[in-house]
């Protein structure tokens, strides 16, 4: 990591509690919110890996995925509480578009990035298919099951269904971080090559981060609540559908991780890549409903969870050849392919319906 990016990492939190300062104050100005919060959500992932690399794999990839779920449940919350009227659907847009674009188009670049390598690489089949067998028992439950329950109307759930996944949701989420990084955490480590200086972080450095760390986290909420009217105004006049916000929020959250999955997978580390991209997947889906439904119940929200046909059709798709792709334990460039073009087809599909 290089010195400016550590300077530039350091003074990010400190930038952002300034512009959080003046967004209380009544002097807020969109296009600076917007640039300090990419800035601030970049700075907090780097934090998670200075500390990360300290405390090694599996911990590394889990405190890594934490952190962006935490970024990405602070911004749904905030903006769930910004605007309440238009909030019903918006943790399911979010959710759905966090696990399309880990399941099609960052694994995707992944698997591409990994089968390019001359050498092929390889993985723990057994973890990854463990992740990705709890990955799709959450999306089915917490997405599509609300289309065909009848105690409610519309793709909601009532109070006792809700609080009932909202809560194995959670269950299912810690019993796979136990299983990660207690019983059976060779699953889900394997020596890699790669390259590594072999210098990693003093302990001091870590808690400096993990501090720093926490400062960011905070200061992405705080700075989305400003950033909440202006997004889905220029969504409206755009003549976009409103689930772009879902979007657009997911992709905020996911690209300074998704871009170290891709890396980690081009220098011969698809474990790690896939650790990053599952674990990501399944802490914004075991984290993220829990959350929301806590805010449904306090506020007397209505949470429409339920996928629409085409929704539930291409999680289907994503699905089925997920569990396709990581059956072998090797990648190949056609299986990153074949993700990339369900993402492109879920875009296709939002945008025009």
């Amino acid at each position: 990591m290089s010195s400016a990016t550590a300077r530039a990492s350091d003074a990010a939190p400190i930038v952002a509690a300034l512009v959080v300062a003046l967004q209380f104050a009544g002097l807020s100005w969109w296009g600076l919110s917007a640039l300090v919060l990419g800035a601030t959500v970049l700075a907090a992932v780097h934090h998670a890996e200075v500390v990360a690399e300290r405390v090694g794999e599996p911990f590394g990839t889990l405190i890594l995925a934490l952190a962006v779920t935490v970024i990405e449940t602070g911004l749904i919350v905030s903006l769930m509480l910004a605007a309440p009227e238009g909030a019903s659907a918006l943790a399911r847009d979010t959710v759905i578009a966090a696990s399309m674009i880990i399941l099609n188009l960052l694994l995707g670049l992944c698997l591409i990035a990994a089968g390019r390598r001359a050498d092929q690489q390889r993985f723990i089949r057994t973890g990854a298919n463990a992740a990705l067998s709890t990955i799709a028992a959450l999306l089915v439950l917490s997405l599509v099951l609300p289309n065909f329950t009848t105690s409610a109307p519309g793709p909601v759930y009532n109070n006792a269904q809700l609080a009932f996944v909202a809560g194995f949701a959670l269950i299912l989420y810690l019993t796979f971080v136990f299983a990660q990084t207690v019983r059976h955490r060779d699953y889900f480590v394997r020596p890699e090559s790669g390259t590594d200086d072999g210098h990693g972080p003093s302990r001091n450095a870590a808690r400096r981060s993990m501090a720093l760390l926490v400062v960011c986290l905070f200061a992405v909420v705080l700075l989305a609540k400003g950033l909440s009217k202006p997004l889905e105004t220029a969504i409206a006049a755009a003549g976009l559908p409103r689930s772009l916000v879902g979007i657009v929020i997911a992709g905020i959250v996911l690209l300074p991780e998704g871009l170290a999955a891709v890396k980690a997978a081009r220098i011969g580390r698809l474990q790690t890549s896939l650790n990053l991209a599952l674990g990501s997947a399944l802490a914004t889906i075991g984290l993220t409903i829990p959350a929301v439904a806590m805010v449904s119940f306090l506020l007397g929200l209505p949470l429409a969870l339920g996928l629409d046909p085409k929704g539930i059709v291409l999680l289907a798709l994503t699905l089925f050849v997920a569990s396709l792709s990581l059956a072998r334990g090797r990648v190949t460039v056609l299986h990153g392919a074949v993700h990339l073009a369900i993402f492109a087809a879920y875009i296709l599909v939002t945008i025009v319906p």
